[in-house]
């Protein structure tokens, strides 16, 4: 498994190593030896999920206030665009993005570190899952959002969203969560 960093610190791509032939592949997932030398540890309180989306079902953008929450984050069904933003007003890319593609091909997974907001947008004409491992139990009084579509954060969806939640088409704008 090869982890490389990006332009966001802390922001980590996991790309693992399928092994395919004729009867199809295997391909690790996670490894916790590499993953904790790259500084991706899970403590005792990590959880697992899994949503599944329609295709065009925009999700986001979604993080915590507080000690934020880490999560490891991967498309085992589907394709979608991936989408984190930094909100860690101390860093110095408080408000800069990364996005790139996760898929059932590559099986490529993205590290996000609290303090982060992450969306995406299910690609193609099938429905995606989306698997999380989580640092923490959910805490729900700490969720925070921001619109998809705000004009400061000007994201590159490759698509616009066919479908959306209540929650997320009544986020707040970036000014009015980070008053930047």
């Amino acid at each position: 498994m090869q982890i490389s960093s990006t332009a966001i610190p802390g922001v980590l791509v996991l790309e693992p190593t399928p092994h395919r032939d004729g009867r199809g592949f295997f391909t690790r997932t996670f490894d916790a030896g590499p993953a904790a030398a790259a500084g991706i540890t899970f403590g005792e309180g990590y959880q697992d999920s899994q949503s599944r989306s329609e295709p065009g079902v925009l999700r986001g953008l979604h993080g915590r206030s507080g000690d934020g929450e880490a999560k490891l984050v991967r498309c085992a069904r589907g394709a979608i665009w991936d989408v984190v933003v930094d909100a860690r007003r101390d860093s110095p890319t408080f408000g800069a993005h990364f996005a790139t593609r996760l898929d059932d091909i590559d099986f490529r997974a993205l590290w996000i570190p609290p303090g982060l907001l992450h969306g995406f947008v299910v690609l193609g004409e099938e429905p995606a899952d989306i698997c999380y491992r989580i640092d923490r139990p959910h805490d729900p009084d700490s969720d925070i959002g921001v619109r998809y579509d705000d004009p400061f954060l000007a994201l590159p969806w490759p698509r616009p969203p066919e479908q959306l939640s209540a929650r997320d088409a009544a986020a707040p704008s970036w000014a009015e969560v980070f008053g930047t």
